[in-house]
């Protein structure tokens, strides 16, 4: 990261959720710098899947961010919360499954992404199940 580039980019981070133009604006100046910077592309991303809700597009910027850093340790959690909000539950889960051999990643939030997964994917009790307790109960009183 060129030191331009580091300025608009956290000039952007600062400004985002609450002032959408400004880091827009400052996140444009980061790419212009660099277009194949990950954390640009992942904040990119971020604003059309968290504040449009434009997910295709929004996956769009986290597929080209992850192939830019395939090792960038804010690009899966985002990604992987875009695709479940998107329903892609498929796609998730193999990004969950590789996001979890990351060194250095946040496993916890990948985690909890891979449980609400589950859950989308099972009803409550064999969701229970799928996480080694016989009854939904029995997973809460223990964990």
């Amino acid at each position: 990261m060129t030191l331009t580039k580091s300025k608009y980019y956290f000039e952007a981070l600062d400004n985002y959720p609450y002032s959408l133009p400004d880091c827009l604006e400052a996140l444009n100046y980061a790419l212009s710098y660099d277009p194949e910077d990950a954390d640009s592309l992942c904040l990119m991303g971020r604003i059309y899947s968290e504040m449009l809700t434009d997910y295709e597009k929004a996956k769009l910027y986290f597929e080209e961010a992850m192939q830019c850093s395939i090792t960038n340790l804010n690009t899966p959690q985002y990604y992987i919360k875009c695709l479940l909000d998107n329903e892609d539950l498929e796609e998730a889960e193999k990004l969950i499954e590789y996001s979890l051999k990351i060194k250095g990643i946040d496993k916890c939030k990948i985690l909890i992404h891979k449980s609400l997964s589950l859950k989308r994917n099972c009803s409550t009790n064999n969701f229970a199940s799928v996480l080694g307790f016989e009854t939904i109960a029995e997973a809460f009183f223990l964990c």
